[in-house]
């Protein structure tokens, strides 16, 4: 199997940061907008299909601020991501308006989007969960690493 990788969204407006919401197996969580990197695309060109793919809105890229992989063998999802190996590359960007549909190709179980505070992060099934105290000292000005190592 190849490493796969995958351009994410901070966005980040009003203390809040914006995340995919999810439905699966009467379970919700929330990733960060963004997916995986098509053969011919460089990592902003993914991330831009990408954001228009599932909350359907340009987005302006800023600065990388996180790098993070994931061996899927080595977390609670195991048994369905032995396989997957992808290194993910989260940056800061912004977007002009509040409120975003599901876009022209939302991810299977994509319910929406939700705009959760910052400092509420730990009370969110937010994936990688271990990257929520990361982005919690990023936003509150404190030194943050940029790699973040195999997280889930």
């Amino acid at each position: 199997m190849r490493i796969r990788n995958s351009a994410k969204a901070v966005i980040v407006k009003n203390g809040k940061l914006l995340a995919i919401k999810l439905q699966e197996n009467n379970s919700t969580y929330y990733t960060l907008p963004g997916g995986g990197q098509e053969h011919g695309e460089n990592l902003h060109q993914a991330l831009e299909r990408e954001c228009m793919e599932e909350i359907g809105t340009k987005v302006e890229i800023g600065e990388l601020i996180f790098v993070r992989e994931y061996i899927g063998k080595n977390h609670e999802f195991f048994a369905k991501h032995a396989h997957a190996q992808q290194t993910e590359f989260m940056f800061l960007c912004r977007v002009h308006q509040d409120s975003f549909d599901n876009g022209s190709n939302p991810d299977t179980g994509q319910s929406g989007t939700e705009w959760i505070p910052i400092k509420e992060l730990l009370n969110f099934k937010l994936y990688p969960q271990a990257m929520r105290p990361q982005l919690i000292s990023y936003f509150n000005g404190e030194r943050a690493a940029t790699y973040l190592g195999d997280i889930n």
